[in-house]
């Protein structure tokens, strides 16, 4: 098992050392379509991994309904000035880790916006820390600095890890929104969440290593949530990530780029729009979309809140973006 899912709270909220623990879940259940993958040369075992891998897709779509409730339960607590927390254990606590630390350089948001708990703590991000993911108490300690109003995405792929249920649990308990998204539709922690995004990934290819199948399935889900909260929350303008900031050569040219792409404009013009704007991307392009200077494009952007579409709208600009 990759990513330290165990059975979920018993009576002493973890796993007695010793105990044998047996988990009855989709993940762990051997594939019929590779009981030979042994004996394949690597294309052929290539070939087997990549057939199901194919599968992973219509998983995900099966369930965006319920992660599209997750979505929103997402923006509501950002707009009321909460945070998202993150809680996994494993393979599901990296790739929670992982989000979480893509979204400030992608999208210019604090990192308090979104933050990700990984059970053992960082060195458990590096190296596997054998048990940690068993101790429910352990989650509802890490849930404490969740705050009313938030919104708590718990992840363990056959659903049922302690730790992850002790955070959700108590996230309740905090007066906090949950959800648990899973690799088994009948997670046996679904009920601890307000909404359960359980993707029927099925066997993995190697029995119960579920980095592959269903962790892929959670990058994908999780990928698709934290995109379409900051799509949501006005960091994107059409397709071009705005709340990038010019901090490095690097990153000026790639402003400039967005923006030339934005508006159609040339690059000298974009770049002297950027200077002005004092590398601030949403100002620059509120200035050249809507011909004013940079102090009234930051203005209308203040009372925006920072979504470009509503400083243009205010400054009596069409909704639509322009094509490319």
């Amino acid at each position: 098992m990759d990513d330290g899912d165990t059975p979920s709270r018993n009576g002493d909220h973890g796993t007695a050392e010793g105990e044998a623990v047996i988990v009855r879940a989709p993940t762990e259940e051997r594939n019929s379509g590779t009981y030979d993958i042994d004996l394949l040369p690597a294309l052929g075992i290539l070939r087997e991994i990549n057939a199901e891998d194919t599968t992973v897709p219509r998983a995900v779509g099966a369930v965006l309904p319920e992660l599209a409730r997750a979505v929103e339960s997402g923006v509501a607590a950002l707009a009321s000035g909460a945070a998202i927390h993150y809680f996994g254990a494993g393979t599901s606590g990296r790739i929670a880790t992982q989000d979480a630390a893509e979204l400030p350089p992608t999208y210019g948001v604090p990192p308090e916006w979104v933050v990700a708990h990984h059970a053992g703590g960082n060195e458990a991000v590096q190296r596997a820390v054998e048990g940690v993911e068993d101790d429910w108490e352990t989650g509802r300690v890490d849930a404490a600095v969740v705050t009313p109003g938030s919104l708590v995405v718990g992840l363990a792929a056959s659903g049922r890890t302690p730790y992850v249920g002790g955070a959700l649990e108590a996230a309740r308990e905090r007066g906090a929104r949950t959800v648990l998204i899973s690799a088994n539709p009948d997670a046996p922690l679904a009920d601890a969440a307000d909404v359960h995004v359980g993707m029927a990934t099925g066997a993995e290819v190697i029995a119960g290593s579920t980095r592959m199948k269903a962790g892929t399935a959670q990058k994908l889900a999780l990928n698709s949530f934290s995109t379409a909260v900051m799509v949501r929350m006005g960091r994107t303008y059409s397709n071009l990530m705005v709340g990038v900031d010019a901090t490095n050569g690097k990153l000026r040219g790639r402003v400039v780029t967005i923006l030339v792409q934005a508006t159609g404009l040339g690059e000298e013009e974009c770049a002297r729009a950027l200077t002005a704007a004092g590398g601030d991307t949403r100002t620059a392009l509120v200035s050249l979309l809507a011909e004013v200077d940079a102090d009234r494009a930051a203005q209308a952007l203040d009372r925006g809140q920072g979504r470009v579409r509503a400083a243009l709208a205010e400054l009596g600009l069409p909704g639509r973006a322009p094509s490319a």
